[in-house]
């Protein structure tokens, strides 16, 4: 079901105005209509019907000015698209300047990529209110490999998963990481083979047991979701519970977002992926998430990456290296300019697991996470600068990151979280203005 969106005229318009306002109205149906459902228009004053998640005003008028009182009553946010063209009118910054020094929540889409992202958010808030649902594999999350880092996460805890629900409405359905791992080492040669014949993997110096190994993993996840239901974004366990495993589920991941648009986090990460669900929903542009190393943490990013030097180059507080496991990190081939198969690099997972070495395109992107306590972005501005390698290491291939506002000792001070996630292009504007649908504050760097 569409989200539905009342639309609101003004009392005493005249002829001619009646006429536009109609055909204003035909014209939201043609732009945004495969979005939301529009409603029969309602009077500045009528009760808007129930059920509408916003309002919008195809057209304004002078009207307005005289209808302070009933304005003052909306509490839904307000959407001005007065032209033909899908967007605002500028004769209308006025009234909407008016209609904001009421207190109403008023967009005034500029393009109609960004009245789209408005509408996209309104589905998004929508939809997991109505119980989207994340499926997570996990059982003791913190207590394996590397405790000693793991157990510092939020995103394990009860407090999390419940603040989530709460906050968004979505679910989290927990399964076994270690059933997933024996029903798909259960499933033979044969039927992966058969299962990945048109798949079109590129693979180097990957024996073709780990890879059917990896085959298998997409398989199992398959058949739990035919068990549990629809899901929205699945993840699992993966590195601090690799001991369950005989493979790595990346090859998984990018499968079910190329077949079936299922969106991914690594290492359970239920934080990544509720903030990704939302981005993506909204953006619908490629990303993934990376471990972020800014230069300025200096020895103890590079021992963990054992390398023993970052990039020598200008200006360097103001970089950061994009590894994650090994290579820049996990994304779908359909986001990527290359991307290949590989053995696994790092040691806590098992010798015969996989990973992904990728890229993304060199230029602009933004880096950007939801906060622990659900309420507040962080959104930088940043560019992939190039790629660096360091052979032998844990850091294979991994991303220089520039921050475009050369401002690293702000960012080392922002940062809510190791991992953060890389969106293509500068979308800065357009995610400060949707974070308004879902309330959040905003911190730009």
């Amino acid at each position: 079901m569409k989200p539905c969106i009342a639309v609101l005229r003004f009392p005493n318009s005249n002829e001619r105005e009646q006429e536009e306002f109609a055909m204003q109205c035909t014209k939201l149906e043609e732009f945004y209509g495969d979005l939301v459902e529009f409603l029969e228009p309602t009077l500045v004053g009528e009760a808007i019907p129930e059920g509408a998640k916003a309002v919008v005003f195809p057209q304004l008028i002078g009207e307005a000015f005289s209808q302070e009182a009933a304005l003052s009553k909306i509490t839904l946010p307000v959407l001005v698209i007065t032209s033909q063209f899908g967007t605002v009118e500028m004769w209308d910054w006025e009234i909407v300047t008016f209609l904001r020094d009421m207190g109403l929540t008023v967009f005034s889409p500029y393009n109609v990529e960004l009245a789209r992202c408005i509408f996209r958010a309104i589905v998004c808030k929508e939809e997991m209110h109505r119980g989207v649902r994340f499926l997570m594999f996990q059982d003791s999350p913190g207590e394996g490999m590397q405790a000693n880092i793991f157990k510092r996460f939020y995103w394990w805890e009860d407090a999390c998963t419940k603040r989530m629900e709460e906050t968004f409405g979505l679910n989290i359905v927990y399964r076994s990481y270690s059933e997933l791992s024996k029903r798909a080492q259960a499933i033979d040669d044969d039927t992966a083979r058969a299962a990945s014949a048109d798949w079109n993997i590129p693979m180097e110096d990957l024996p073709e047991a780990d890879y059917l190994r990896a085959v298998k993993v997409y398989l199992a996840v398959k058949e739990t979701i035919v068990e549990v239901g629809p899901v929205e974004g699945v993840g699992a366990n993966c590195l601090n519970e690799s001991f369950l495993s005989d493979t790595t589920p990346c090859l998984a991941w990018n499968m079910l977002y190329e077949r079936d648009k299922i969106l991914w986090a690594c290492e359970g990460d239920t934080l990544t992926l509720i903030s990704k669900y939302i981005f993506y929903s909204i953006l619908q542009k490629p990303m993934m998430m990376t471990n972020i190393y800014p230069f300025l943490v200096g020895m103890a990013a590079l021992k963990h990456e054992k390398i023993d030097h970052f990039p020598d180059i200008p200006n360097s507080d103001n970089h950061a290296l994009g590894v994650h496991c090994g290579y820049f990190g996990l994304a779908p081939q359909s986001f990527c300019t290359s991307w290949t198969l590989r053995p696994r690099v790092l040691e806590i997972v098992g010798e015969n697991a996989i990973m992904v070495d990728c890229r993304m395109a060199e230029g602009p992107i933004t880096l950007a996470k939801l906060h622990s306590d659900m309420k507040k972005l962080t959104l930088i501005e940043c560019e992939i600068a190039d790629y660096v390698q360091y052979p032998g290491s844990d850091c294979r291939n991994g991303a220089l990151l520039h921050y475009k506002k050369d401002n690293g000792h702000a960012v080392m001070d922002a940062l809510s979280s190791h991992h953060a996630i890389l969106i293509q292009g500068d979308q800065i504007p357009t995610l400060t203005q949707t974070a308004r649908v879902f309330g959040f504050d905003v911190q730009t760097l």
